[in-house]
């Protein structure tokens, strides 16, 4: 829950009301809807302050702000609980609704989504900006969704700037309202504006009462949230992770171009399989900091690994047709030393296989000599080119590997199995008599450590899970050697597998 009503003029609540933090939502509307739970889309043209609005009203960062036009793209969603009662807002990117382009095409078709979801619309302008076209197209395309429509004026920081909002009477829209997203001004009038004119049998407690599971599709309300596995798609860009997304969402939830980057915030999705529950997650592409210039791209490789470190398994994508490349490796380092699970995911493996048709195409008869150098060095077998990945992913050898076409979704079917296995493996627990019964059978002479390094184990109990983590207690105190450790774990998997999971092994001293 945020803070609010400090000196600095953060949101004034009322006694009974509270804001609830973000809680990544499908964009289902099935259970918010049979939970009584309204929908508010947050809309407007780039730049006017859609997400700091949406941060404010959800009371986290959930997404990424800045100076920077256009930062949003997919839609975002978070719970918030305003008066008693419970709200789900969207925020979307910013519409240019005569724009042609690739990206601000997309933007437009997923905020006509959220509008179509919405029971109210705040329609965001910059109160320190004239009144140009746009904004009368966009307020005129709004109108025409037939939903409560209200205008929030942003950016009236002070009472000395409420007369701003008087140009913006010429948009026809009654319910006007100057607020300051980053400061907290207005909000809660603006707040009690749009409930008031929610349906009243979406507000009721008999209802939200009554439809109690549905309510708990929300993560931490209820037992079965232990149950759900959250799932992080990665890679660095342009790998197919938003094609991905889609294809095992059987939506279109992300949007996907050939344009490196197209994802900035962390788009999610929930998916029920075998009676299981997955949280996607689709990150943005992680590059190199030297390659990230814009502010907006730093923003989203630091929220990239955020969300990495938030969930449980990783999906590890690489592009098939380019290979394990050194940041490949690093993204790969990040998962696993941050202790997630992980399924490396060999995408665009049809064009591998085809390398003559791309994107549908027939391939150019003659290709570039920087073309035939990469091909002549990726094996088109299926065998050899996993050997290959082995080889360059050394420290991954835990990791299954699933290889896919995203696009066509060939391949795509062997992923909820194996999330299935990765998900039980990561939190099986091996009991401390399983394993002392298991170092007897261990030879650890066959362990090429140098004689220094060695010490004796007295015995060996798993601390916890989720990682599975163990702790040897030995003779004296000493770091355990690589090799030691290695060979260790090696020798637990050969026994109790722990597929897809990173093992970390720690030790003490028997009188520490």
């Amino acid at each position: 829950m945020c803070s609010c009503g400090d000196s600095r003029g953060r949101l004034s609540l009322h006694k009974d009301s509270t804001l609830t933090q973000p809680t990544y939502n499908s964009t289902s509307t099935l259970a918010t809807t049979a939970a009584g739970i309204p929908t508010i889309a947050i809309v407007g043209r780039p730049n006017v302050g859609k997400s700091t609005l949406f941060n404010r009203i959800v009371g986290s960062r959930r997404a990424i702000v800045g100076d920077e036009p256009g930062i949003t793209r997919d839609r975002l969603y978070g719970d918030a609980e305003w008066g008693g009662r419970r709200l789900r807002i969207v925020d979307t990117g910013g519409i240019l609704p005569e724009e042609k382009d690739l990206i601000p095409s997309e933007i437009y078709r997923q905020a006509r989504v959220a509008l179509d979801e919405a029971a109210a619309i705040i329609m965001v302008i910059d109160g320190r900006t004239e009144l140009a076209g746009p904004d009368l197209e966009l307020a005129r395309l709004l109108r025409k969704a037939n939903r409560p429509l209200f205008l929030a004026v942003n950016k009236v920081d002070t009472e000395k700037q409420s007369s701003l909002i008087d140009d913006f009477h010429r948009l026809g829209l009654p319910k006007m309202f100057p607020i300051s997203a980053e400061h907290g001004r207005g909000i809660d009038d603006l707040l009690d504006a749009v409930v008031a004119v929610l349906p009243e049998e979406l507000l009721t407690t008999e209802d939200t009462e009554g439809t109690e599971e549905a309510n708990d599709q929300r993560p931490g309300t209820n037992d079965d949230s232990s149950h759900e596995t959250k799932v992080a798609i990665i890679g660095h860009p342009n790998v197919g992770k938003s094609t991905l997304l889609n294809c095992l969402t059987s939506s279109d939830r992300a949007i996907v171009s050939p344009i490196p980057g197209t994802t900035r915030d962390a788009v999610d999705e929930i998916i029920e399989h075998n009676g299981r529950r997955f949280r996607f997650i689709d990150t943005a592409g992680i590059r190199r900091k030297g390659k990230t210039h814009l502010m907006a791209e730093k923003l989203s490789v630091v929220m990239a690994r955020k969300h990495l470190e938030g969930a449980d398994i990783a999906l590890l994508v690489i592009d098939a047709t380019e290979g394990v490349s050194q940041l490949d490796a690093s993204i790969a380092g990040y998962a696993h030393e941050s202790g997630r699970s992980i399924i490396i995911v060999v995408n665009k493996w049809d064009l591998v296989i085809h390398p003559e048709k791309i994107n549908g195409k027939e391939k150019a008869a003659r290709s570039t000599k920087s073309e035939r150098m990469r091909e002549s060095k990726r094996p088109g077998d299926r065998d050899a080119y996993e050997e290959r990945l082995r080889y360059e992913l050394k420290f991954l050898n835990y990791a299954p590997i699933v290889f896919i076409s995203a696009q066509s979704g060939k391949g795509t079917e062997k992923i909820f199995p194996l999330l299935e296995e990765v998900a039980t493996e990561r939190r099986k627990r091996v009991t401390t008599s399983q394993m002392n019964r298991f170092l007897e059978r261990v030879d650890f002479e066959r362990a090429s450590v140098p004689v220094r390094s060695r010490v004796k184990i007295l015995y060996m109990t798993q601390a916890s899970v989720a990682p599975p983590t163990f702790v040897l207690f030995t003779n004296r105190a000493v770091k355990l050697h690589f090799s030691y450790q290695r060979f260790l774990e090696n020798q637990i998997r050969e026994a109790f597998g722990f597929v897809g999971t990173p093992i970390w092994i720690k030790n003490r001293a028997r009188n520490s």
